[in-house]
């Protein structure tokens, strides 16, 4: 069987290069006789992988020197308990909401101090970003949260929000590596990388090097303290080895391309003829507010779920696939990570004109 087109929200597509490197040293990890998968965490070769992985990332991101780059496992949602945990010092923290992942970690942070949601979208089932320019920010704060890209409903922080001094703390997990970042900007960042850098499994959190103290909640699991994790080079417990293996590759894919202006120029290119699609469709129209439109995620419906059922069917039948739109909000919703190629959108968008005329 061919490839699909795979436009899956996460696990999301992955480099076909890099799939094809991964399954030429699965046996064989250059020369050394074994998988990735079966090796040593404390081996010299892993430790090379490891450290190639970190400094990959550094220069990808243009990262200064007093931020920390940090492999956990437990994926994005465990982060949404480890913030307050080892941020949340005078036990208040706000929270704009602009969809289902900010309000899973709105929600855990309440168990931990005072949260307040101090901007939502909720009130247009999170269509838009909420004016951020001048936000009711607690003045005891410890730090401002958003989830900056919202996979579920295709919104996207153009700007980030005036947080007035307070530290911003950012969920990157379908935005990561898609366009040029300023780390500076940022107290913490993190994402769950099977969105657009790996394979599920684990968590890349990026941490300012001040932030990262011996002075947690009380309570804090041994295992979630982020300065167990910063004095260990990401190596306290075996980590996930075979997940960095493959960021580490994707990485190393991502600067041969020419690293994340040249992705930023790809995806826009992505985006625009999805977009310009659904502008111009009299059968689909997209569910977000044009400002707000994410790059990544494209949310789309025809007004009609049996239609939408009928063209979610018929696009997998035609190699294009997880088109499905998340349970919670239905219609249809196309993710246009790094690894999904130019042709496979301009494919997805000819499959959509052909069931327009045809229904």
């Amino acid at each position: 069987m061919s490839r699909v087109y795979n436009f899956s929200a996460g696990p999301g597509a992955l480099p076909e290069e890099v799939l094809r490197e991964a399954a030429d040293e699965m046996l064989d990890y250059q020369g050394c006789g074994m998988s990735v998968m079966e090796m040593s965490h404390r081996s010299k070769v892993f430790e090379k992988i490891l450290g190639e992985a970190e400094q990959d990332l550094k220069d990808l991101m243009q990262m200064p020197d007093n931020y920390r780059i940090l492999f956990m496992q437990g994926g994005a949602h465990l982060q949404f308990a480890a913030v307050p945990m080892n941020l949340m010092k005078n036990r208040v923290a706000d929270y704009i909401i602009t969809g289902q992942w900010a309000k899973k970690a709105f929600k855990e942070a309440q168990i931990y101090g005072k949260a307040n949601a101090i901007a939502s979208s909720e009130d247009q089932t999170f269509s838009y970003i909420p004016d951020c320019s001048d936000l009711p920010v607690s003045p005891d704060a410890d730090y401002v949260y958003i989830c900056e890209n919202n996979t579920i409903y295709g919104t996207k922080f153009h700007t980030l929000p005036d947080t007035k001094g307070k530290i911003l703390v950012s969920d990157i997990s379908s935005c990561f590596l898609s366009e040029p970042v300023d780390v500076t900007k940022y107290g913490l960042l993190y994402g769950g990388v099977q969105k657009n850098v790996g394979p599920a499994g684990m968590a890349i959190v990026i941490i300012r090097e001040d932030l990262i103290t011996e002075d947690t909640l009380p309570y804090t699991p041994t295992y979630l303290k982020y300065k167990i994790h910063a004095d260990a080079d990401s190596l306290y417990n075996t980590p996930n080895c075979y997940g960095i293996y493959m960021c580490g590759k994707v990485f190393k894919w991502l600067k041969k391309q020419g690293g994340l202006e040249v992705m930023k120029a790809r995806n826009e290119e992505k985006a625009a003829v999805l977009y310009d699609f659904l502008d111009n469709s009299r059968l689909f129209k997209g569910t977000v507010r044009k400002e707000d439109r994410s790059l990544m995620n494209v949310p789309f419906v025809t007004g009609d779920k049996e239609l939408d059922a009928k063209f979610v069917k018929e696009a997998e039948s035609a190699g294009l696939v997880n088109l499905k739109g998340h349970r919670t909000v239905g219609g249809m919703r196309a993710s246009l990570y790094n690894a999904m190629p130019l042709e496979g959108v301009k494919a997805l968008t000819d499959f959509m004109k052909k069931f327009e005329e045809e229904n």
